[in-house]
């Protein structure tokens, strides 16, 4: 039978305890929400909802198509000259989604010949375009720079360092100075994704690589999303103007996409502005994070310190962690749920998401809801 071996694997998931699910949520969800990545609360905040009406209503439903073709609009060039000026970078490319900016510049800056250095702990999309790329890649242990040196020293020729700045699991953040002197010593290039980082570290939110005093380096390159801390959708690479214009000639995520809808393009736009005038929500999400592990670990539960707006707290199992995430919605609290295969640790997690608009009550309300369902 056609498609058999899927029943298989579905039976292999049942008994694991790795099924997952779709949930559609409502509009007005009653939900108190530390799931969504929506860290500065800007997702429906009501400029950011007009600059998404706005734009569609200027430039239609979709961008109609690929960015070379008529997919190109003069308001994702605005949002590009913004977002490169606010993040310290020469020049910036957007694309219809960070997965698809990750999957750009890993597959055109790791090419045959070259070498791609990996963290272990990397996002799946970074991970897939290592295997998409057609250099060697060499995964290395979590945030080890040390280790970093070590096999850069090994090869000849051109390579590239590939890490995320904020890893989303446990919300650690990448030794950056580290990974940069590295990179410099052996003329190595370096590639970090700071999806986890713009809007929230650095001055007013610029991110992690302009807190690291990396922004604008002419050898270093960014990418990142707009659908965490910009409340929209879409992504962007950030760097020096010839790598954005080796992009555009031979990225085949952005060649042969269809461009961002102007609508995201609009939302990004007016929450980056907003976020320019209101510098404050980066700091404020840092201080919940920072809030919520504390009160976390007061009332007993094993928390990983946050360096960014992720709080991870460890779950017994995968079953466990299943249960305790359901048992929080009934509860009224949706948190993330994290476990095997999406860890590469193997360890299961409730993954917090601190926001920039929750209050002391909603904190407190967390936490009391987190500790009363654990296992």
């Amino acid at each position: 039978m056609a498609f058999g071996w899927i029943d298989e694997q579905a039976e292999r998931r049942r008994r694991a305890g790795l099924v997952r699910t779709l949930r559609p949520r409502p509009a007005d969800s009653p939900l108190l929400d530390l799931a969504s990545n929506d860290y500065l609360g800007l997702a429906h905040h009501p400029e950011v909802a007009e600059g998404a009406a706005g734009a569609a209503r200027t430039w239609g439903g979709g961008s109609t198509g690929s960015r070379l073709v008529t997919g190109t609009t003069e308001l994702h060039t605005e949002l590009e000259r913004e977002l490169a000026d606010f993040c310290g970078f020469e020049a910036a490319l957007v694309f219809s989604s960070g997965y698809a900016a990750n999957l750009a510049a890993v597959t055109t800056l790791g090419p045959h010949g070259s070498l791609i250095v990996s963290d272990a702990l990397n996002h799946a999309s970074l991970i897939d375009g290592c295997r998409l790329a057609r250099g060697t890649t060499q995964v290395v242990g979590h945030a080890a720079p040390d280790a970093v040196d070590k096999v850069l020293g090994t090869h000849e020729g051109p390579a590239v360092v590939v890490s995320d700045t904020v890893f989303s699991v446990d919300g650690d953040a990448a030794p950056l100075a580290g990974l940069a002197a590295a990179c410099r010593e052996h003329g190595a290039g370096l590639l970090v994704d700071d999806a986890h980082g713009l809007g929230v570290l650095g001055e007013g939110g610029r991110g992690a690589p302009y807190a690291a005093g990396l922004a604008g380096a002419d050898d270093v390159v960014v990418t990142a999303t707009l659908s965490k801390s910009l409340g929209s959708q879409g992504g962007v690479v950030l760097g020096p103007a010839r790598v954005i214009d080796h992009l555009v000639n031979a990225a085949r995520t952005f060649i042969f996409d269809t461009g961002l809808a102007p609508a995201a393009a609009g939302a990004a736009l007016a929450a980056l502005r907003l976020l320019r005038r209101e510098p404050g929500r980066a700091a404020r999400a840092r201080e919940v994070a920072a809030e919520l592990h504390a009160r976390l670990t007061a009332a007993g539960l094993e928390a990983v310190r946050p360096d960014a707006a992720v709080v991870s707290v460890r779950a017994p199992s995968p079953e466990q962690a299943v249960r305790w995430a359901a048992d929080c919605r009934t509860a009224g609290l949706a948190v993330g749920c994290f476990r095997p295969p999406s860890v590469p640790d193997g360890i299961s997690r409730l993954r917090l998401t601190a926001r920039a608009d929750l209050s002391g009550a909603e904190i407190e309300r967390a936490v009391r809801v987190i500790g009363e369902t654990r296992p």
